[in-house]
């Protein structure tokens, strides 16, 4: 791939849903949405003649993450469940805006797995309902803080504006990414999070777990390449 490309590429960075370890700051990240300076970050980006990534085959994991303290368990630990069912991409428009209509991430839950059966068990059937909820949706919208001057190596962070589906309530999100153009993909993480009652769901209450945080954290690990 040559460097013009590659240059391309990181613009899309995208690919966000995409989770590396959430670093802080904005404990509240599904109430964030696009505000005018925001927009401004985004029309920054210099126009592409249009550009689709797709999940690649390999390289590619949701988690969520909770703080739970279990009975006759000293101290608190992270509840982790992944999956690495996801499908979708990402399109840019001749502006080097977000095409919405043609931007999508799917994350299979119906699967999800963690180090306990009975907890995979009650987050399919109580949590998430995957029976009627298979999947979580990520539409991205927007980026926020790309550089002017795109970058062609090394690994860079910026924010994805969009919005999540979860259990069939939608809101709008904001995802923290880094990600860096390697042989040919765009590969990073990304990560946001929000609490329970922001997608109405009830936080879980079972005589095993003698409490949950009441922050729901997702992070991706995404390997992204161009639309064949």
């Amino acid at each position: 791939m040559n460097r013009k490309a590659f240059g391309i590429l990181i613009v899309v960075l995208i690919g966000a849903i995409a989770l590396l370890r959430y670093t802080g700051g904005n404990t509240d990240a599904a109430t964030v949405a696009p505000t005018p300076t925001s927009a401004a970050a985004i029309s920054t980006a210099p126009a592409l003649a249009g550009l689709h990534l797709v999940v690649a085959p390999a390289g590619n994991e949701a988690r969520y993450r909770i703080r739970e303290q279990l009975v006759r368990v000293d101290l608190p630990n992270d509840a982790v469940g992944k999956t690495t069912v996801i499908t979708g991409g990402l399109g840019i428009g001749p502006d080097g805006k977000i095409i919405p209509a043609e931007s999508k991430f799917v994350v299979d839950v119906s699967g999800l797995k963690s180090d306990r059966d009975r907890r995979d068990g009650f987050v399919r059937s109580r949590v998430l309902e995957t029976d009627q909820y298979p999947s979580v949706e990520f539409v991205p919208t927007g980026f926020i803080g790309l550089p002017r001057t795109l970058p062609t190596s090394g690994s860079h962070t910026f924010d994805i504006v969009g919005n999540l589906t979860v259990r069939g309530v939608t809101k709008p999100v904001t995802w923290h990414v880094t990600a860096e153009p390697k042989n040919g993909q765009v590969v990073g993480s990304a990560a946001t999070q929000f609490t329970f009652s922001q997608f109405n769901i009830a936080q879980p209450r079972v005589p095993i777990v003698l409490s949950v945080a009441d922050t729901i954290k997702l992070e991706y690990d995404f390997t992204l390449v161009p639309k064949s």
